[in-house]
């Protein structure tokens, strides 16, 4: 029973990453060893945000779970986030919808190896049935989407040519207020996640509408250029 548990738990967490590779019809542009690449400068940004997080911020300070200004220049950390897919995207050659896809699923894939495999070989290989699993299953799905809407801001705000498009509102400080609000999205649902005293289950919606919302608002701005630059 618990290897058929941590089987679907696999399965929920690594199909969805294999699926959007292969139907991204990234094999065409040989991104395997671009995705590789990309989870290798994640692991190299997550562990310089570990060192600065170890120095300027004592671990018996306040939960990130509660909105304090010390909490929101720790989540300021994730910053260094943007950073490393802008590098990898400077390092991609081709066209944008490959470097966006390639960028996000190997951030994304690297993640899940580094933060979700040895939990769940440690903890859904468990005797007892646990839910949270799945939740962090789930969750990681979520942080795919997530995480290419990521990757295609910073490729959209690195555009020279980002404020030809006609608009009423700065097209660049969109783009912008949109980077911000992807990197700051954990401790917004987080601190509103305390106050409310909101189940693990109504967070994982929260995020899916939270990522979805920002998903539709980014893709307009990425289908009008890419119409405008003749990019399909």
């Amino acid at each position: 029973m618990t290897l058929y548990h941590f089987g679907n738990c696999v399965t929920l967490l690594y199909v969805p990453h294999y699926l959007t590779y292969k139907y991204a019809n990234l094999s065409e542009y040989g991104a395997f060893w671009k995705c590789i690449q990309g989870g290798i400068i994640y692991a190299f940004t997550q562990l310089c945000k570990m060192l600065i997080l170890a120095t300027f911020f004592p671990a018996n300070e306040a939960s990130i779970t509660t909105l304090s200004l010390s909490n929101f220049f720790k989540s300021s950390i994730d910053l260094a986030d943007i950073a490393g897919i802008y590098v990898i995207l400077q390092s991609i050659p081709g066209k944008g919808h490959a470097k966006v896809m390639t960028a996000g699923i190997g951030w994304a894939g690297a993640e899940i190896l580094l933060t979700r495999f040895l939990l769940l070989w440690v903890g859904a290989r468990g005797t007892e049935f646990d839910w949270k699993y799945i939740q962090k299953c789930l969750e990681s799905n979520i942080n795919l989407m997530h995480h290419i809407m990521t990757a295609a801001l910073v490729w959209l705000w690195s555009r020279h040519d980002l404020n030809k498009l006609q608009s009423k509102f700065s097209p660049f400080a969109a783009v912008s207020i949109l980077l911000l609000l992807s990197v700051y999205r954990s401790v917004v649902i987080d601190s509103l996640a305390a106050w409310l005293l909101i189940d693990p289950w109504s967070i994982i919606a929260i995020k899916g509408v939270y990522t979805i919302i920002l998903g539709l608002i980014m893709l307009k701005y990425y289908t009008r250029l890419s119409t405008l630059i003749g990019m399909y």
